[in-house]
C-alpha cells in the first residue's frame, strides 16, 4: 500500500547575524545552513498494517507523513501510496487517504462539528446515505452524539480528537497518517482514541502509520515499528524484537532488604555496582540470561523482604538506540 524509496527532504534556513549590523549585513550576503529533516528513508507498508512511526522532536516522523500526504515534495527519491504519486496531488489520491495532526485543527473553530462534516461531505461528494451511516457509526463508536452541536472551541480536548477523527474518516479512506493524535489526553480519552483505531483497523483493514510519543500507544497498536533519528532510519520491524536491535535484552531487578545489615547502601554484585534509594530499594539492570543467577547472589548476601523483575521499559530501549547512533 505504501511505498518509500531513498526519501529525503532538505530544508534550507537563513542564518542572521546577531544585532541591527547583523540584519543589515544580511540585506546584501546571506548565509544559509541545510538540514536533512528526512534523509535516505526507504520502507514498504502492506495494506492493513498498522505500523508506529517513532523518533524523537526533529527527527523527521511529521515531515515524512507531510511527504506522503503531498503536503511538501521531497528533495530527492519517490514515494507511492496505492500505486499514487503524492507529489501529483491528483484528486483521487486526496480522496484515498486522511491525515490527522494531533497539534492542528482542521474543523471550523466557531462552528459545531456538525457543520464542519457536512461541509467535509460536499467537499468529497459522499452521497447522503453513506453519509449519514458512516456519521453514526463513528459518532456511536467515539460516544460524541451529545457534543455535535456544541462549537468546537467548547469541546474538550479529548472531545475535539475525536471529532478531527471523525473528520478524517468520514470518506472512508484506506489509508490513515496519524501524528500525535493523543497527544495532551488525559489517560480516559488516551484509551478511548486507542480502543477505537484498534476496533477501526480490524474491521476496515485500513492502513495506519501513527506517530507518537506515549509508548503506550504503540504497544497496544503496533505490532511493527519503525525508528528513525536525525532523518535516518535505525529500525524497522517487529515490536516484540525491538529490544534486540539497542543491544542485548535486560531485565530490572529491584529488591527490598530485609532485617540485618548484610547490604551496605552500596552493594557490588557480580554484574555491577548498585547503590540503595531513598526507599531503601536497590536495582539493577542485568542481561536477561543473568537474571537467575544475580537474583540468587541477592539472595545468599542477606534476607530480602521483596524482588521484582521486569523488562526495560520500552522508552529506555528507544532512547538507547538514538543515544547508540549520536
Amino acid at each position: 500500500m505504501i511505498e518509500v524509496s531513498h526519501l529525503t527532504r532538505v530544508f534550507r534556513t537563513y542564518k542572521k547575524a546577531p544585532g541591527f549590523w547583523g540584519g543589515v549585513k544580511g540585506l546584501f550576503k546571506r548565509e544559509f545552513e541545510e538540514t536533512a529533516a528526512a534523509k535516505d528513508i526507504s520502507f514498504t507498508i502492506a495494506e492493513g498494517e498498522f505500523v508506529g512511526f517513532l523518533g524523537p522532536n526533529g527527527a523527521g516522523k511529521t515531515t515524512t507523513l507531510k511527504m506522503l500526504s503531498g503536503l511538501i515534495y521531497p528533495t530527492s527519491g519517490t514515494a507511492r501510496v496505492a500505486g499514487f504519486d503524492p507529489t501529483k496531488r491528483e484528486n483521487a489520491y486526496r480522496r484515498l487517504f486522511a491525515l490527522v495532526l494531533g497539534q492542528k485543527n482542521q474543523l471550523w473553530w466557531d462552528l459545531p462539528a456538525i457543520e464542519s462534516f457536512n461541509l467535509l461531505r460536499a467537499i468529497y461528494a459522499i452521497p447522503e446515505a453513506q453519509f449519514k451511516t458512516t456519521l453514526d457509526e463513528l459518532v456511536d463508536l467515539l460516544t460524541v452524539r451529545a457534543k455535535l452541536n456544541v462549537m468546537v472551541r467548547e469541546l474538550s480536548l479529548g472531545e475535539r480528537m475525536k471529532m478531527e477523527l471523525i473528520a478524517a474518516l468520514l470518506h472512508r479512506p484506506r489509508v490513515l497518517f496519524l501524528d500525535e493524535p493523543t497527544i495532551g489526553l488525559d489517560v480516559v480519552s488516551q484509551r478511548a482514541v486507542r480502543q477505537f483505531l484498534r476496533d477501526y483497523n480490524r474491521k476496515y483493514r485500513v492502513t495506519i502509520l501513527l506517530t507518537s510519543h506515549y509508548m503506550a500507544d504503540i504497544k497496544e497498536l503496533c505490532e511493527r515499528v519503525i525508528v528513525i533519528h536525525q532523518g535516518a532510519k535505525i529500525y524497522d520491524g517487529a515490536l516484540d524484537r525491538l529490544e534486540s536491535a539497542g543491544g542485548a535484552r535486560k531485565k530490572i531487578i529491584t529488591f527490598l532488604p530485609g532485617a540485618g545489615l548484610a547490604f551496605p547502601d552500596t552493594w557490588q554484585s557480580s554484574f555491577g555496582t548498585t547503590t540503595r534509594a531513598d526507599d531503601g530499594k536497590f536495582t539493577l539492570r542485568v542481561p536477561g540470561e543473568n537474571v537467575v543467577a544475580v537474583s540468587q547472589e541477592i539472595l545468599r548476601t542477606g534476607p530480602v523482604a521483596d524482588i521484582t523483575i521486569e523488562d526495560v521499559p520500552l522508552e529506555d530501549v528507544i532512547a538507547e538506540l538514538f543515544s547508540a547512533q549520536a
